[in-house]
Order: C-alpha cells, then sequence, then structure tokens
C-alpha cells in the first residue's frame, strides 16, 4: 500500500473534451468503466456535484487501490469494482443498477502499468516479462512466447503491432528462446533491436515498439469483445445517455468508428435510430494535452448519445 501512497497521479487524457461530451450533471449516474488511477473519475464527480455519481470498474485490483485513494475525499458518491467492462450489464444488474446516464471506456493503458517495472509493460526498465492487465490471470508475456510457434509469433506482431519487420522479429525470438526463454523486458528488447536492420534501430519508435504492443494486446485479450462491449454499453444508457469512447491505436479506433457508424444506422420500430454520432470525426488531444501527458499523443476520442428505447 506505500506504493499507493507515494505515487504521483498523472493528468487524464483529454479530460476537458470528455467533460464536454459526456455533460456530467448534478444526480446523474456515471460508469467509468476502466477506472485507472481516477483521473478521469475525478473530473466527472467534480462536475456533476454534490449529487452526481460515479461507478469505477477496473480489471486490475492494484490500481483500484490507487482509485480509491484519489477519490476518498467523494466518500459514498463513488463505488468501485474489480472487473471487466465487457461484462458492464452484468456487473450493473448485479449492484441493482440497470441504467446509466454516461459511460466513459479508456482503453488505452494507465501510467500507474508504463511506470513499474514489475508489471513488464515498458522496455524503459528491465523487469520480469508479465504485461498483464489482472494480475489473477495466469499467463504472462513470457508464457505468450514460450507457447507460440515463429509463424503465430510472426501473424501476431505483423497484424496487432502493425510492424513492418515482423518476420525477422519473430525469428529472433524463436531463436532465442531455443537457447533460453526470454525472461525479461530488457532482453526482449534487445533480441529485437538485433533483429531490425540498423536504418530502423534510430526512429521516432523504439523498434520494439509494436512488438510489445502486439504481445500485450494478445496476452489481456483487448480486442475481443470491442463491439459486443459497444453495444451492451449503449443498453445500459438512458435516453439522451452518451456514451465515450477513447482509443489509442489504429487498430482498436477502427472497431469503435465502425462499430459506433454500424448503430447509428440502426432504428427502433417507428424508425428512430437507437443513437446519433457526436463525433463524425475523432477528438484529437489539444496542444495543452500533450504538454501535460506526451502518452496523448495517439489518442483519439469518439462518442454517441443514445436516442431512444
Amino acid at each position: 500500500m506505500s506504493g499507493v501512497l507515494d505515487m504521483v497521479f498523472h493528468r487524464p487524457v483529454m479530460v476537458d473534451q470528455v467533460l464536454e461530451l459526456l455533460r456530467p450533471r448534478a444526480g446523474g449516474c456515471y460508469v467509468d468503466a476502466t477506472v485507472g488511477e481516477g483521473g478521469h473519475a475525478e473530473a466527472i464527480l467534480e462536475a456533476s456535484g454534490p449529487t452526481g455519481r460515479l461507478i469505477g470498474i477496473d480489471r486490475d485490483e492494484s490500481i483500484l487501490a490507487c482509485a480509491a485513494e484519489r477519490l476518498a475525499p467523494f466518500d459514498s458518491r463513488v463505488s468501485l469494482h474489480h472487473g471487466d467492462y465487457r461484462r458492464l450489464e452484468e456487473l450493473l444488474s448485479s449492484i441493482g443498477m440497470e441504467r446509466v446516464d454516461g459511460i466513459l471506456i479508456d482503453l488505452g493503458i494507465s501510467s500507474y502499468h508504463f511506470d513499474r517495472p514489475e508489471r513488464g509493460f515498458s522496455f524503459r526498465f528491465d523487469g520480469p516479462l508479465d504485461m498483464r492487465i489482472d494480475q489473477s490471470q495466469e499467463e504472462t508475456a513470457a508464457d505468450l512466447l514460450c507457447r507460440r510457434s515463429e509463424s503465430e509469433l510472426c501473424a501476431l506482431i505483423e497484424q496487432l503491432g502493425e510492424e513492418r519487420w515482423a518476420h525477422r522479429i519473430a525469428r529472433a525470438i524463436a531463436t532465442q528462446q531455443r537457447v533460453a526463454p526470454i525472461t525479461s523486458t530488457g532482453q526482449l528488447a534487445s533480441v529485437i533491436e538485433r533483429a531490425v536492420p540498423p536504418s530502423a534501430r534510430y526512429g521516432r519508435l523504439h523498434p520494439a515498439t509494436r512488438t510489445f504492443q502486439a504481445l500485450r494486446i494478445t496476452l489481456n485479450r483487448e480486442l475481443e469483445g470491442l463491439e459486443g462491449a459497444l453495444e451492451a454499453a449503449v443498453r445500459c444508457l438512458v435516453p439522451g445517455g452518451r456514451l465515450c469512447v477513447l482509443t489509442f491505436h489504429s487498430l482498436e479506433d477502427r472497431i469503435v468508428k465502425w462499430q459506433f457508424r454500424a448503430m447509428s444506422a440502426k432504428t427502433q420500430a417507428g424508425g428512430a435510430p437507437v443513437v446519433e454520432l457526436l463525433t463524425k470525426r475523432p477528438l484529437r488531444p489539444v496542444e495543452s494535452d500533450l504538454d501535460q501527458n506526451p502518452r496523448a499523443r495517439s489518442a483519439k476520442l469518439r462518442a454517441v448519445v443514445r436516442v431512444s428505447g
């Protein structure tokens, strides 16, 4: 717990734009379905004071402790739950809720995870090759490397990392695995760096960036069930309720974009649309966002409003 007490909370990504689209108000009930360190939740509670309520959900129990500390001043206006946003309907039902006034789903990985070497999300530090968001999950990224063939690794690095040098990287990983399993982030980053051509080692992105992304997405099933989760989130909204989604790479943003468009094309009996798009184009971070949180650079924010039903 001392790590929780000593932590420095990061400014949440695009918080002003989130509040503008979500429109929290006094008396409303809102869900931060990936509450993380609680930054967006804190802003929503402040904007919906003095009587707005917030339900926070996260897959990582340890980060919920951080959120609990940050949100403690709001007392009974907050309830935090260990769970997966893809099971939102089930969770709300379990606490006696059916519909809420707004939902935020931030699909990014928290600074909390990237800044802790023991969690194994970043090659900036040498730590165990873990990458699990939910620590109750058994398989780690090191286990994943052991269980996947060279061709399987190549496919996931190419598809989920959009990595040009996927074949070379997968071959280098498989070769190293035959000598001794890769167990640390530093080992993996070094293998990848040696695998790519010299010209690819000194660009804007570290050569391990896309491979780490691909392994993280695979291990934590980040794209799995996203379409269904968005549909379920809309079902959990009252008419006039709003769903906001923050994405951080093209794969998840593409899913959100097309799913929002598909939902906005659906109508209920009588021809009324179920949702309307609030963002025909995604909102992007402004300069002040980037000054306070450089990791916001790739963020995109999309939103819909439930019209009927």
